[in-house]
Protein backbone atom coordinates (compact mmCIF):
# COMPACT_ATOMS: atom_id res chain seq x y z
CA UNK A 1 0.00 0.00 0.00
CA UNK A 2 1.26 3.46 -0.89
CA UNK A 3 0.28 6.21 1.51
CA UNK A 4 1.08 9.63 2.83
CA UNK A 5 0.22 11.39 6.10
CA UNK A 6 -1.99 14.48 5.80
CA UNK A 7 -2.99 17.24 8.17
CA UNK A 8 -6.62 18.26 8.39
CA UNK A 9 -7.59 21.71 7.28
CA UNK A 10 -10.90 23.51 7.10
CA UNK A 11 -14.23 21.79 7.65
CA UNK A 12 -17.49 22.73 5.95
CA UNK A 13 -21.14 21.79 6.04
CA UNK A 14 -23.15 22.63 2.96
CA UNK A 15 -26.62 22.35 1.52
CA UNK A 16 -26.71 21.51 -2.18
CA UNK A 17 -28.88 23.63 -4.45
CA UNK A 18 -32.09 22.19 -5.91
CA UNK A 19 -32.15 21.16 -9.57
CA UNK A 20 -28.36 21.27 -10.00
CA UNK A 21 -25.89 18.45 -10.48
CA UNK A 22 -24.77 16.75 -7.25
CA UNK A 23 -21.14 16.07 -8.21
CA UNK A 24 -20.82 19.26 -10.23
CA UNK A 25 -21.73 21.34 -7.19
CA UNK A 26 -19.02 19.64 -5.12
CA UNK A 27 -16.46 20.39 -7.83
CA UNK A 28 -17.60 24.02 -8.12
CA UNK A 29 -17.42 24.41 -4.34
CA UNK A 30 -13.90 22.92 -4.28
CA UNK A 31 -12.78 25.35 -7.00
CA UNK A 32 -14.37 28.30 -5.20
CA UNK A 33 -12.69 27.39 -1.89
CA UNK A 34 -9.41 26.32 -3.55
CA UNK A 35 -9.63 22.79 -2.11
CA UNK A 36 -7.04 20.54 -3.78
CA UNK A 37 -7.49 17.58 -1.44
CA UNK A 38 -10.38 16.57 0.78
CA UNK A 39 -13.00 14.05 1.82
CA UNK A 40 -16.77 14.36 1.91
CA UNK A 41 -19.88 12.54 3.06
CA UNK A 42 -23.44 13.40 2.17
CA UNK A 43 -27.08 12.39 2.10
CA UNK A 44 -30.31 13.60 0.61
CA UNK A 45 -32.45 12.89 -2.43
CA UNK A 46 -32.10 13.19 -6.19
CA UNK A 47 -34.57 13.28 -9.08
CA UNK A 48 -32.44 11.06 -11.33
CA UNK A 49 -28.97 9.56 -11.34
CA UNK A 50 -26.30 8.21 -13.64
CA UNK A 51 -23.98 5.62 -12.13
CA UNK A 52 -20.82 4.32 -13.74
CA UNK A 53 -19.64 0.75 -13.40
CA UNK A 54 -15.96 0.15 -14.19
CA UNK A 55 -15.44 -3.12 -16.05
CA UNK A 56 -12.03 -4.38 -14.89
CA UNK A 57 -11.59 -6.57 -17.96
CA UNK A 58 -12.58 -4.00 -20.59
CA UNK A 59 -11.02 -1.19 -18.51
CA UNK A 60 -13.94 1.03 -19.35
CA UNK A 61 -16.79 2.73 -17.52
CA UNK A 62 -20.31 1.72 -18.47
CA UNK A 63 -23.16 4.10 -17.57
CA UNK A 64 -26.52 3.16 -16.08
CA UNK A 65 -29.14 5.91 -15.92
CA UNK A 66 -32.17 6.01 -13.64
CA UNK A 67 -34.84 8.64 -14.31
CA UNK A 68 -36.73 8.37 -11.03
CA UNK A 69 -36.73 9.88 -7.54
CA UNK A 70 -34.07 8.29 -5.31
CA UNK A 71 -33.03 8.73 -1.68
CA UNK A 72 -29.28 9.24 -1.26
CA UNK A 73 -28.75 6.95 1.72
CA UNK A 74 -25.00 7.44 1.68
CA UNK A 75 -22.59 9.40 -0.45
CA UNK A 76 -18.84 9.31 0.14
CA UNK A 77 -15.94 10.59 -1.85
CA UNK A 78 -12.78 12.57 -2.11
CA UNK A 79 -11.59 15.70 -3.83
CA UNK A 80 -8.34 15.92 -5.74
CA UNK A 81 -7.08 17.50 -8.94
CA UNK A 82 -7.55 15.94 -12.36
CA UNK A 83 -6.08 17.92 -15.25
CA UNK A 84 -5.55 20.80 -12.78
CA UNK A 85 -9.28 21.05 -11.98
CA UNK A 86 -11.07 19.82 -8.83
CA UNK A 87 -12.48 16.33 -9.32
CA UNK A 88 -15.02 14.87 -6.89
CA UNK A 89 -14.59 11.09 -6.93
CA UNK A 90 -18.09 10.24 -5.76
CA UNK A 91 -19.69 6.95 -4.77
CA UNK A 92 -23.28 6.68 -3.58
CA UNK A 93 -25.92 4.26 -2.41
CA UNK A 94 -29.40 5.35 -3.45
CA UNK A 95 -32.71 3.71 -2.60
CA UNK A 96 -35.87 3.41 -4.61
CA UNK A 97 -39.41 3.75 -3.25
CA UNK A 98 -39.63 -0.04 -2.85
CA UNK A 99 -36.45 -0.12 -0.73
CA UNK A 100 -34.17 -1.66 -3.33
CA UNK A 101 -30.81 0.02 -3.76
CA UNK A 102 -28.57 1.27 -6.54
CA UNK A 103 -24.93 1.94 -5.89
CA UNK A 104 -21.67 2.78 -7.57
CA UNK A 105 -19.60 5.61 -8.98
CA UNK A 106 -22.01 8.56 -9.15
CA UNK A 107 -21.37 10.45 -12.37
CA UNK A 108 -24.30 12.82 -12.19
CA UNK A 109 -27.61 13.35 -10.42
CA UNK A 110 -30.13 16.18 -10.22
CA UNK A 111 -30.44 17.36 -6.62
CA UNK A 112 -33.81 17.42 -4.91
CA UNK A 113 -32.21 17.95 -1.49
CA UNK A 114 -28.66 17.35 -0.33
CA UNK A 115 -26.40 17.95 2.64
CA UNK A 116 -22.63 17.51 2.80
CA UNK A 117 -19.79 17.49 5.25
CA UNK A 118 -16.45 18.35 3.64
CA UNK A 119 -13.03 18.09 5.29
CA UNK A 120 -10.14 19.77 3.50
CA UNK A 121 -6.62 18.40 3.79
CA UNK A 122 -3.55 20.63 3.88
CA UNK A 123 -2.15 19.04 0.74
CA UNK A 124 -2.48 18.84 -3.00
CA UNK A 125 -3.45 15.50 -4.52
CA UNK A 126 -3.17 15.21 -8.32
CA UNK A 127 -4.55 12.22 -10.13
CA UNK A 128 -2.35 10.55 -12.72
CA UNK A 129 -2.88 7.74 -15.21
CA UNK A 130 -2.25 4.27 -13.75
CA UNK A 131 -1.12 1.76 -16.40
CA UNK A 132 -2.36 -1.33 -14.53
CA UNK A 133 -5.95 -0.20 -14.09
CA UNK A 134 -6.17 2.43 -16.85
CA UNK A 135 -7.70 4.73 -14.21
CA UNK A 136 -6.61 8.16 -12.98
CA UNK A 137 -5.42 7.44 -9.44
CA UNK A 138 -3.40 9.16 -6.75
CA UNK A 139 0.32 8.64 -7.40
CA UNK A 140 2.43 8.48 -4.25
Amino acid sequence: MDYRALEGGREFVARLEHDRDWRGQIESFAAEENIEAGFFVGLGAVQDAEFYFYDQTDKEYYPASFDEPLEVASCVGNISLLDDEPFAHTHAVCSRADGTSLAGHLNSATVFAGELYVREFDATLRRAHDETTELDLWPF
